[in-house]
């Protein structure tokens, strides 16, 4: 036993050794960030963590960072991407589905109501991961250095629901194309609305329903103008970590190791509380004892059945994938076939 503890006290002063080692040989390297929407947990309790205490921590001071959310300076989102592009910010984390607009490619990675759970969303991602290293560097001259995920996207609704056919005849809120193409083949009326503007259309009537995060919605007050959460993920906003490809290739050399290796912690801590606050979201919204994180609502929690996911089903084969194939070159459709399609059993035909 004495060996082993001395066999175990000798690594793990070489791995301080190393580390210390590795962090003396970084230059000093200050790195501005813009984050995701700054009122949501991702920001909050991954982003700005990550940049300004563990990056700093595990570089033992040598690379720091300041962090501030898109919405804080006043964007939308569909425009970071662009603007990453072309210099005007160093690194950004925005959700893919706000980068539809600029290559219908984007879109495959979360077709809305494809992925019915978290780890048929993280295989996907790690599928389509390679695709969109390339689109991105060679079309945007931007570098994908990480990929994250936002709790599962959900419907909540202001008035009685007991399924997804109820979406049929209801103005429902929508992030990004493949959300609002889902709602109108599901006979519902999709509004686009920024996400600051849900919780005033709800109460006006604007719109009866919206989907976002199951825990997102409830940080924003969603469960004060809404009555029904429908437990169903309709999608899981990805989001993409990227460099402007000018800024990346002008770091030193151990700064981008560095950076490739640390950001893994921030993808695994994101993607193991997709799942988790999922869940969360829904005991908060209900009012459930074991809400940690939210607000406790009084939201009626929809269970989804089997009919839900063969309406879902349906959609996807007879709708959603015709439409993104549509609109999407042979390139991205192939590309889809190779890597979505092998993870969820439906293929992609133009």
């Amino acid at each position: 036993m004495k060996r082993i503890a001395h066999a175990l006290a000798a690594a793990c002063l070489a791995v301080t050794a190393l580390a210390s080692s590795a962090a003396e040989a970084l230059p000093e390297t200050h790195l501005r960030i813009v984050g995701s929407l700054s009122n949501l947990g991702p920001y909050k309790d991954f982003e700005v963590p990550f940049w300004t205490k563990h990056v700093p921590e595990r570089s033992g001071g040598k690379v720091t960072a300041e962090i501030r959310g898109f919405d804080q300076m006043g964007m939308k989102g569909p425009e970071v991407l662009r603007l990453l592009g072309q210099g005007v910010m160093q690194f950004a984390g925005v959700p893919m589905y706000y980068l539809a607009a600029d290559d219908p490619a984007i879109e495959m990675i979360d077709i809305a109501g494809l992925l019915p759970d978290v780890a048929t969303a993280r295989k996907v991602t790690e599928a389509t991961r390679p695709f969109y290293e390339k689109l991105l560097r060679e079309k945007f001259r931007v570098e994908l250095i990480g990929i994250g995920a936002f709790p599962a996207q959900v419907l909540y609704c202001k008035g009685a629901i007991e399924s997804l056919a109820d979406v049929k005849g209801k103005k429902v809120r929508v992030g990004g194309r493949s959300q609002s193409e889902l709602v109108a083949a599901l006979g519902g009326t999709p509004v686009t609305i920024a996400f600051g503007e849900v919780v005033p259309a709800l109460q006006t009537g604007t719109v009866d329903c919206g989907i976002t995060g199951s825990m997102s919605g409830n940080l924003a007050k969603w469960h004060e103008v809404t009555t029904h959460l429908l437990a169903l993920p309709l999608g899981w906003a990805q989001i993409a970590y990227a460099v402007n490809s000018k800024t990346w290739n002008g770091l030193d050399p151990k700064v981008r190791t560095f950076i490739e290796r640390e950001i893994k912690t921030l993808e695994s801590g994101l993607w193991e509380a997709a799942g988790a606050e999922t869940e969360m979201g829904y005991a908060c919204n209900a009012g459930r004892p074991e809400c940690k994180g939210g607000v406790p609502g009084k939201l009626v929690i929809v269970q989804p059945t089997e009919a839900d996911h063969a309406l879902l089903r349906k959609v996807e084969a007879e709708a959603m994938l015709p439409k993104w194939a549509a609109r999407c070159d042979e390139t991205c459709v192939g590309a889809f076939n190779a890597s979505v399609s092998n993870v969820v059993g439906l293929a992609a035909r133009k």
